[in-house]
């Protein structure tokens, strides 16, 4: 909701045109790496400001705003412009607070005042929203070259045999998803989240990946001392067309802080539970039925205002009902390099997972157990069509997503020996419902 006040209308404009650059005709984003380097740089974060507002980031607007708000506390201009935006995501008791400070000020000027009044009357006139409305909905394709992991031989361990490994190579693969959010502030520096989802997936040739998917998600988002903590819980439901009906639900919780300007360190644990539906159609679906543990570690350093990298580390445990080529431990080791460029976002990415199984697959060989690595290469493209085409979207909410991912696995037994790469392409939208 947008104030109807032209007092305020004019005073927000001169605040964006500080500086020698108008940041309603930069051409040029803003990065958050560009606000680390240079934090106390009022025109530009001004700009970055401005910039996220309009994309609907309204978190990193406030909060780049109350930083500058703290460096500059005799600025009004800047008070105003912080106004106007806790106005318009309906944040009372921030804009109240500062409504109150300013109205003690002796150096204020008289349209100042009247013009915190009016703000002030308005606030007791509107009904409070508690609830931030949004939709994301996304759309896209994948081609894969070895969908079903088709080994280098093209041949497989069964019964303590090798046979032949026919299974088919190329396909492709059609999604869409639709998810409806819904935030409320709880306190000053917590939001709690619901998410509803629903996404659909048909593949071209075979029916493996035909499914449609159904999801729940309650997080919220935190502070506590200098550690931002982010608990959830996610269940689900995936219904494939040619196999077992699946369920399964995920609670844990994740964490990050900041070291120094240039360092961030992250944190989660998670635990997990999936179980597929025991039928006439499958009756061993229930086999696989299982339960998780999984640990992460990263840390993020940015090295320019436009470059930053990643380093992730993960280890996971899962225990199945039927033991024997169900259960295994994982050790994953990332490494990602990132570059905020002004025309498009890429994030280049390599990754190695060792799995190391528990027990003895007899189905395959009853004379080794499983053990298996795998290398991940990938990089992505991800860039607003408002750049390109700014009267489709004026907003910048509508953004293309440009992927490439190749796979090495590298294991024991010739069923689990292959090499996939698979190419994406994805369009994803946000659109503010209230």
């Amino acid at each position: 909701m947008f104030l109807k006040l032209n007092r305020l209308k004019i005073l927000i404009i001169p605040i964006l045109l500080l500086g020698t650059t108008s940041v309603l005709s930069s051409e040029k984003n803003i990065t958050y790496m560009q606000i680390l380097q240079k934090p106390n740089d009022l025109d530009l974060n001004l700009k970055y400001a401005q910039q996220q507002g309009k994309m609907g980031n309204f978190k990193q607007t406030i909060s780049t705003l109350e930083r500058l708000n703290m460096l500059y506390p005799d600025n009004v201009e800047i008070k105003l412009y912080l106004l106007s935006v806790l106005v318009q995501v309906d944040s009372p008791e921030k804009a109240n607070t500062i409504i109150e400070e300013m109205k003690l000020r002796r150096d204020l000027e008289p349209e100042d005042l009247e013009t915190l009044l009016e703000i002030e009357e308005e606030l007791k006139d509107r009904e409070p929203s508690l609830w931030n409305l949004t939709a994301d909905i996304s759309m896209g394709s994948v081609f894969s070259n070895n969908v079903n992991s088709v080994s280098k031989t093209r041949t497989k361990e069964e019964s303590d045999s090798v046979v032949a490994f026919n299974s088919a190579m190329h396909d492709r693969t059609l999604s869409g998803s639709l998810g409806l959010s819904a935030t409320r502030p709880i306190g000053e520096e917590s939001n709690f989240l619901i998410n509803a989802s629903h996404s659909s997936s048909e593949q071209y040739s075979e029916t493996d990946d035909d499914y449609q998917s159904y999801g729940l998600t309650l997080a919220l988002d935190t502070v506590l001392g200098n550690q931002s903590l982010s608990p959830y819980l996610m269940l689900s439901k995936s219904d494939y067309q040619t196999d077992a009906d699946s369920f399964s639900k995920m609670y844990g919780f994740g964490g990050f802080f900041s070291v120094g300007e240039r360092n961030s360190l992250s944190y989660g644990y998670a635990y997990s539970s999936s179980k597929g539906n025991h039928n006439s159609m499958d009756t061993t679906a229930n086999e696989t039925n299982s339960v998780g543990h999984s640990f992460t570690f990263g840390h993020d350093f940015i090295v320019t205002p436009i470059i930053s990298t990643n380093l992730s580390l993960g280890y996971s445990d899962t225990d199945a009902r039927v033991d024997a080529g169900n259960d295994y431990e994982t050790y994953d080791v990332g490494l990602g390099l990132n570059f905020a460029f002004p025309w498009a976002y890429i994030a280049v990415s390599n990754s190695i997972s060792f799995n190391d199984y528990k027990k003895i697959d007899s189905s395959v060989t009853t004379s080794k157990i499983r053990s298996d690595y795998t290398n991940t290469f990938d990089i992505m493209l991800t860039k607003a069509i408002g750049d390109i085409f700014p009267a489709i979207d004026p907003n910048r909410s509508l953004f293309i997503n440009l992927s490439y991912e190749k796979l090495y696995s590298e294991a024991n037994m010739l069923n689990y020996d292959y090499i996939t790469d698979s190419f994406s392409l994805s369009f994803s939208r946000s659109v503010k419902l209230n």
